[in-house]
């Protein structure tokens, strides 16, 4: 049976077991991962904790919805066995009725019925470490080799355990001065999500410095269920000319080959981006985004002509 729990009634240490033993597990799943992400989540429980669904709601003009929260990018049910199509199914089915949208991530293992529900499936890259370096840098791309050259050139020196704070300011004053949808919570939640990825022993925080001792590219790494996900980054104008983050992604590839990680790029639906990440060898995935929507016609018919409106 299916239990909807609200934050206070899920019993974090049986959720936790679940996310550890189950077969789809990730990082994101984790109950302290959820609460700096998401604080108050909600949750979908089948029997004693055998599946598993994070629901991560809000409030906004009087409506609830569901939506993804940053940084997760994956969330849907965790199983300790095999899901299938139905059981994927009959979760969705079972999201309380209060939530009238529904606009969500599920990870890549949830196969969804796309006759019933409204799917659009996102990419992903990813980099089985299990090979020597040496093979694995075979199958970089010519360009991707051609970066790495210019940042030996440049004599990057690779910096570990450096503050999460670093990085973000210099996110924060290079590229995110171009992205208006984050704000000082968003930051501020990232550093405490890093923090307590750190106290679990599943953070790497690593810089990029020139000569000169100036940081020029940073990225924060997330370790889980086998995995180490490229969770975020920052760069200046210094690591774009001397290709600091290729050679902060490549320092990573190098440290755990041959292994048995498999380096997460956590993206991108962005061409660019994949390209990019396809430089370093890696195979695509696919994850399923859906999109449920309960609200009355006359809203849904409001919200239409608002969108067309903005697009004009």
């Amino acid at each position: 049976m299916i239990r909807h729990l609200k934050h206070n009634e899920i019993d974090k240490l049986k959720w936790d077991l679940c996310i550890r033993d189950s077969f789809n597990g990730n990082v994101y799943g984790w109950s302290w991962y959820l609460d700096v992400v998401h604080q108050n989540w909600e949750a979908l429980v089948e029997d004693d904790y055998e599946r598993v669904f994070p629901l991560t709601g809000n409030v906004r003009f009087g409506m609830s919805y569901l939506f993804q929260p940053f940084f997760a990018q994956q969330l849907g049910i965790y199983s300790r066995n095999i899901l299938n199509p139905t059981i994927v199914s009959n979760f969705l089915n079972a999201i309380p009725s209060q939530y009238r949208l529904i606009e969500i991530k599920l990870n890549t293992h949830n196969k969804v019925d796309s006759e019933h529900f409204e799917v659009h499936q996102h990419l992903n890259h990813e980099l089985d470490l299990i090979n020597t370096y040496e093979r694995l840098y075979r199958k970089y791309s010519t360009n991707t080799k051609r970066n790495l050259k210019k940042a030996g050139e440049a004599n990057l020196t690779l910096m570990k355990n450096i503050g999460p704070e670093e990085i973000i300011t210099l996110f924060r004053q290079n590229r995110g001065r171009t992205i208006s949808h984050w704000n000082s919570h968003e930051y501020k939640r990232l550093v405490s999500l890093v923090y307590a990825a750190i106290y679990r022993s599943q953070a790497m925080v690593y810089g990029a410095y020139t000569p000169n001792n100036e940081l020029c590219a940073g990225a924060i790494f997330v370790k889980s269920h086998g995995k180490i996900v490229f969770l975020f980054s920052g760069t200046n104008q210094t690591g774009r000319e001397t290709h600091a983050l290729s050679f902060l992604i490549d320092s990573v590839i190098k440290e755990f080959s041959p292994g048995h990680f498999v380096f997460d790029f956590e993206g991108s639906d962005n061409p660019n981006l994949a390209r990019y990440y396809k430089g370093f060898g890696s195979k695509e995935t696919t994850y399923p985004g859906i999109q449920i929507n309960r609200l009355p016609l006359l809203v849904r018919f409001g919200m239409k002509i608002i969108s067309k409106i903005r697009k004009i």
